[in-house]
């Protein structure tokens, strides 16, 4: 394999045969690339299904210790190279070294947890209301499956996809984002080397214009998995529902954390500062609006405030507090919604623009906004960038109406030392993964993960223990013996 083969094709590495050049940057210092490579094409696109197809019978026939075997060993070979993967992963991605230390953990952790699933996703004995006929139901595997995944996460978010599909018999054909191929690549060479059977999994990396509809139109993918911007993940629900397949779409957000009086204001403003500029703000579940009771307004924010200018921001390498912003076009967004936020009329109490001695990259100062109505745009719409408004409110009614009052529906924490009303913000709030006394980022595997609104397709939940049930068919079985 040439350091310009991106494309893992029925078990052979293959340079990509479009137009399209993809150049990756180290976003710290990005005038100088790291590597250059032309994507896939659309035939190579259409060449990975049909590999994946061909390989879908004879993977899912497979015995449940077969798949397993491979994924524990897949897990090991993570462990084994955990230095070297996550040097690669802050190389491209920018994120501290420390926080891709712990990404990279997390994937071997997760190829552990869906082995299980090859044993365990099982159908149900159900009883019969003829004593006669025996009841139950078998999951079967789907067949082929396409996963879309995103930059922010770019080893974690594949493998908990990856892992699950395989272990429940599927082959997959994988288009991570151009912005991280590298760590991609690296994934998949461990799953290779881990003795995976050439075909199971197949490597796409290109332009989504060039190859991404071909995935979804071709007849020979049964389910697509996405994770990535609301407006993609809206296109490719609408392309693939024409065909009727399952899909899988986890999106953006904009999460609310909501502090109310009776909440310790030290705790509360850690969390909102690891929330908003944790990971440079660019989690799907990053805090990206602080709302905030009247009566502790003032001391919460100063708190937040304090910390925000308390971060050190630097390359990921040199593991500071915050990276840079992954691009280019990331970077200009953050600057633009700042420029949107003043101009709306909110006030910027810390922040805003280039932090002092980055003379390159694509960094940005925490910023923190006051002032902020609901219906501004800073309010509304998704920076995915280190930047914090904050709202204030009279009552707890109105933080949960200012909390539900955006499109998306994805995180959400309230800190509150009275459980009655952890309880109401519970049962009242339009989000599907809810915290109490705890940031909105980060999630623990054996918990289901997904959104609501405009953060989700609602089909089925990723990460947890039913996560198979969307890479498998139920049948329902009625046996009457002769």
């Amino acid at each position: 394999m040439t350091d310009t083969q991106f494309q893992y094709i029925d078990g052979e590495w293959r340079d990509g045969d479009s137009d399209d050049e993809l150049v990756i940057r180290d976003p710290a210092d990005p005038d100088d690339p790291i590597v250059s490579f032309s994507g896939a094409s659309r035939s190579q696109a259409a060449a990975a299904i049909g590999a994946a197809d061909a390989a879908s019978e004879t993977w899912g026939a497979t015995t449940p210790d077969e798949r397993d075997a491979v994924m524990y060993a897949v897990a090991d070979r993570i462990d084994d190279h955990h230095e070297e993967l996550a040097e690669t992963l802050t190389r491209e991605e920018g994120k501290p070294i420390s926080s891709s230390r712990a990404e990279v953990g997390r994937a071997a952790e997760l190829f552990r947890f869906f082995a299980s699933f090859a044993r365990t996703a099982a159908g149900d004995t159900l009883p019969s209301t003829d004593p006669e006929t025996v009841t139950y139901t078998v999951r079967e595997p789907l067949g082929t499956v396409a996963l879309v995944t995103p930059w922010n996460f770019p080893i974690a978010t594949p493998t908990w996809k990856l892992a699950a599909a395989i272990a429940t018999g599927n082959t997959v054909v994988f288009k991570p984002s151009s912005e991280t191929p590298m760590i991609a690549r690296a994934l998949v060479e461990h799953l290779e080397a881990a003795g995976l059977p050439e075909g199971v999994v197949n490597l796409v990396v290109g332009s989504g214009s060039t190859i991404g509809d071909g995935i979804l139109t071709d007849g020979r993918i049964d389910a697509v998995s996405f994770t990535g911007s609301t407006d993609v993940g809206r296109h490719i629900a609408g392309t693939v529902a024409e065909r009727g397949i399952p899909i899988q779409t986890e999106m953006g957000g904009k999460n609310p954390q909501v502090v109310l009086p009776d909440a310790d204001v030290e705790t509360a403003a850690d969390a909102a500062a690891a929330g908003a500029f944790g990971l440079t703000g660019q989690a799907c579940t990053a805090t990206s609006r602080l709302i905030v009771h009247e009566d502790v307004a003032d001391e919460v924010t100063a708190a937040v405030v304090e910390r925000a200018e308390d971060i050190e921001t630097g390359p990921g390498m040199s593991d500071p507090d915050m990276g840079p912003a992954v691009s280019a076009g990331q970077d200009e967004t953050n600057f633009r919604y700042i420029d949107v936020a003043e101009s709306e009329g909110a006030t910027l109490l810390t922040g805003g623009g280039r932090p002092a001695g980055t003379d390159s990259g694509y960094f940005v100062e925490p910023t923190v906004f006051a002032d902020v109505e609901s219906e501004m745009r800073i309010a509304q719409e998704e920076v995915f960038g280190p930047v914090l408004s904050i709202l204030t409110v009279s009552d707890f009614e109105e933080a949960l109406d200012v909390a539900n009052d955006v499109e998306y529906g994805l995180s959400a924490s309230l800190f509150t030392g009275d459980m009655a009303s952890a309880r109401r913000f519970t049962e009242g709030i339009e989000a599907g993964v809810v915290k109490i006394n705890g940031t909105t980022t980060g999630s623990q595997i054996q918990m289901p993960f997904g959104g609501m609104k405009a953060s989700s397709s609602e089909t089925q939940k990723e990460l947890g223990h039913r996560a198979y049930e969307f890479y498998t068919h139920e049948k329902a079985i009625y046996r009457t013996d002769p």
